[in-house]
């Protein structure tokens, strides 16, 4: 196996931990755009620096979250990283509460899109 089709394999490996069905899915939206995008994108992200050891992937999630919310520009990837988030162990009060320090450190635009991606994340886990 190339290190490239190891690479995406561990990438696809992780995704599925964050949410079941996602790595086919990301991986089809990925090759309808190039063949090697999936390859390249999701190798570096997921199986070079997200799957790392050292920080445990419920922290990473959390993480994630704050970032994209504070970039307030990825609303896709927002609400998939909060429903990730949830599946790796994090709370809704903690994705409340990451969303409020959002509104102190990124204003409250960025807070307000979090809300809306959160709500949607929350209904998508009550729907299982």
């Amino acid at each position: 196996m190339s290190d490239a089709s190891d690479r995406l394999t561990r990438a696809l490996s992780l995704l599925d931990r964050l949410e079941l069905g996602a790595p086919e899915r990301v991986q089809r939206n990925l090759d309808a755009f190039h063949p090697d995008t999936a390859k390249l994108v999701l190798g570096y992200a997921f199986a070079d620096v997200v799957g790392r050891d050292g920080i445990d992937l419920k922290t990473r999630e959390m993480m994630t979250v704050a970032m994209l919310a504070a970039m307030g520009t990825a609303q896709g990837q927002l609400e998939f990283h909060m429903r990730a988030a949830m599946n790796t162990g994090v709370s809704r009060e903690d994705l409340v509460e990451i969303v409020l320090q959002v509104s102190v450190y990124a204003g409250v635009p960025a807070c307000m899109n979090a809300v809306t991606a959160a709500k949607k994340a929350f209904q998508a886990a009550e729907k299982g």
